[in-house]
């Protein structure tokens, strides 16, 4: 492990950096470079003062610190970025990651942790608080979802739907697909009885709120 990694800490609550900094002053392999309270004058500072890892609180006040990420990531791509928030969303917590963020620490978890949280990542690797641990597992079981959706239907079944997503009569989907309307009709009903739904205008409807998850898409989506 590196010796003496120079952190730059970034949160708004000027009580939680006094308290961060008597913490991280006590580790003799810790260097504070610095402590800010918004995104724009951490990154100013990181032009002659580089850190080795950033403590960054997700919510800055009037700003969230995915601005600081998405910046420090494109200008400093060698620094490591630990969030050291009170809380994020599946959703931002995964955005975060996805945009580079080498982990997600939260502040209701002991000092200790904190330490380890930054040295796990000193050591190139990723700190997962268990509730950012539950975000991934909620994002796979999500895209899991899509998938055994789209094995409800045969690829006949797809082609129907995209069809009558798209408008066309029984007349025209038969056409299209070169089969006759009784073979349409009777497809239609498969579709009726995997989706629960009675009319052609309720299908159109499931097919319209569960798009994604069916593979299809709205002309202009693209």
């Amino acid at each position: 492990m590196t010796n003496n990694l120079k952190l730059l800490l970034v949160d708004d609550h000027s009580l939680f950096r006094e308290g961060l900094s008597r913490l991280l002053s006590a580790e003799q392999d810790l260097a504070l470079a610095g402590e800010f309270a918004n995104a724009r004058d951490a990154i100013s500072a990181m032009k002659t003062s580089p850190a080795d890892i950033v403590l960054l609180d997700y919510d800055l006040g009037d700003e969230s610190g995915m601005v600081f990420l998405e910046e420090a990531r494109r200008l400093y791509p060698a620094t490591r970025i630990l969030f050291v928030t009170a809380g994020m969303s599946d959703s931002d917590t995964l955005r975060a990651l996805d945009r580079g963020a080498a982990g997600i620490f939260l502040k209701h978890s002991s000092p200790a942790d904190l330490l380890q949280a930054i040295r796990t990542v000193a050591a190139g690797e990723t700190w997962l608080d268990p509730g950012a641990v539950q975000a991934l597992v909620s994002a796979a079981k999500a895209s899991q979802q899509k998938v055994r959706t789209r094995e409800l239907f045969t690829a006949r079944e797809r082609a129907v739907l995209s069809a009558v997503f798209e408008g066309l009569t029984n007349k025209e989907i038969g056409a299209r697909l070169g089969i006759s309307e009784g073979y349409v009709k009777a497809v239609l009903q498969q579709l009726f009885s995997k989706t629960g739904v009675r009319s052609r205008s309720q299908l159109v409807r499931i097919a319209l709120e569960n798009r994604d998850a069916y593979g299809l898409s709205l002309e202009g989506d693209e």
